[in-house]
């Protein structure tokens, strides 16, 4: 198991760096400033070497020209004034440094000639200045060196960013710092994608929770008989076989006032208020007269029905006027189970297959290809009795995901301080000797 802090060495000597945010450093080492760290570099492109791009998450990365990377950046099909990036620079996204897109790269190639490159201009180990700069002691800092009207269009300042405090121990120590950091990171790393496969699996569990329960009961020694529709299969022999026109009515109602909530619907949550969404969506000035749904209705995403976009409102509010409302003709469907049941991989598959456009971005599912569906379900004290027992089995799996999850965040938390914590001489590393894969 990982060392907790508190059980590593600290150096014996230490002197106060005049700066609050690094607070007492070790008495050898030399505190610069990363305008005599760095010197820039600019060498003209060469047309043999691949295309590169620096993003938040992985520093400067290698990247294919049909893809597009996370910075959203456009290419040009001339990129003669593109720059060079060698293999142990620092290069930097200036329009996304505030973010942490930055780092030493390990390739050769181009970058965008609005970036900027960076030779070291004393003896620092690029591995150990790369580990430096994107910990978390460093990134606020080149957002407060960075202008801009708002945040997504801020542009790094040269001066202020030569500014920015950079500590600097023996070579020896550098090198050390960074195979001690490189091991340890990837042992925490290792812990957190085992735990983040265990969520996948828990996830995964309980969606075969969901979908067996929703299309087969709970009850494993039920009779099963053939539904008589492929995309169906068996069910229960004692479930029943209703094309949903003798289930619903389709609704049309228009709001009085345009007072009432917002409604959106997705794939991933249902409906849900607009408000909740952390998406920049149209606004209209006045929703007089637009569609509603009721408490109840079984709303439908008709572009993105597809891909499961649908489910049963828990309140009024008003909707898409393209998206399809409709109502239970008689109360037969607990609303829990109805969505559930709706969203199931057979009936999406179903949504996919009858559902027209020229290609899966453009198909529309309409209200008649609805009304001419299948739905096999059971009683509605035996649907009660499906969505308690999917509730009480997936608050069991849904603990056991939020633990898996604090543990995750804890092994972040501690890799953090870790890094954090190395690199300004907080811990000491007494790993002191050549290490040339860290260099």
């Amino acid at each position: 198991m990982i060392e907790q802090l508190a059980e590593l060495p600290t150096y014996e000597v230490y002197k106060d760096s005049g700066v609050e945010w690094l607070g007492e450093i070790p008495a050898h080492w030399e505190l610069s400033k990363l305008g005599t760290c760095l010197k820039p570099v600019s060498v003209k492109n060469r047309s043999d070497l691949p295309l590169l791009s620096i993003t938040r998450e992985k520093g400067v990365i290698t990247r294919n020209l049909d893809d597009e990377d996370e910075n959203h950046n456009f290419v040009p099909d001339d990129l003669s004034n593109y720059k060079v990036l060698e293999h142990g620079q620092f290069g930097i996204n200036k329009m996304k440094a505030w973010q942490g897109s930055y780092g030493v790269s390990d390739f050769t190639g181009i970058v965008s000639p609005a970036y900027f490159i960076f030779a070291f201009a004393k003896p620092i180990a690029p591995k150990f200045f790369h580990l430096a700069i994107r910990s978390k002691l460093y990134t606020s800092f080149f957002g407060s060196a960075s202008d801009g009207v708002r945040i997504g269009q801020w542009d790094l300042s040269k001066s202020r960013m030569k500014e920015i405090p950079f500590l600097i121990p023996s070579l020896p120590e550098q090198t050390a710092i960074a195979a001690f950091l490189n091991r340890k990171t990837a042992q925490i790393d290792q812990a957190v994608a085992i735990k983040e496969q265990q969520i996948a699996l828990l996830k995964e569990r309980k969606q075969i929770l969901i979908q067996n329960a929703i299309t087969r009961g709970f009850d494993p020694n039920v009779p099963m008989r053939d539904s008589g529709v492929e995309w169906i299969g068996e069910i229960p022999e004692h479930w029943e076989i209703k094309r949903a026109k003798y289930l619903f009515k389709e609704i049309d109602e228009r709001s009085v006032s345009g007072e009432e909530e917002l409604l959106s619907v997705s794939h991933m949550t249902g409906v849900t208020p607009r408000s909740e969404k952390n998406v920049t969506m149209f606004m209209a000035e006045d929703y007089t007269g637009s569609k509603t749904c009721q408490k109840g209705d079984l709303v439908f995403n008709i572009m993105w029905a597809w891909m499961g976009a649908l489910g049963v409102s828990d309140r009024t509010g008003i909707v898409s006027s393209s998206y399809g409302v409709f109502r239970q003709m008689k109360n037969m469907f607990n609303q829990n189970y109805l969505e559930f049941l709706l969203k199931t991989t057979g009936y999406i598959e179903h949504y996919n297959k009858v559902s027209t456009g020229l290609h899966s971005s453009r198909l529309r599912f309409y209200s008649h290809m609805f009304f001419n569906m299948e739905l096999g379900f059971p009683s509605k004290d035996e649907q009660d009795e499906i969505v308690a027992h999917i509730e009480t089995q997936s608050a069991k799996i849904e603990l056991a995901i939020a633990i898996q999850q604090q543990q995750i965040d804890k092994l972040k938390e501690y890799k953090a301080t870790l890094i954090n914590s190395a690199v300004t001489g907080k811990l000491k590393v007494t790993e002191l000797r050549e290490c040339k894969d860290v260099g």
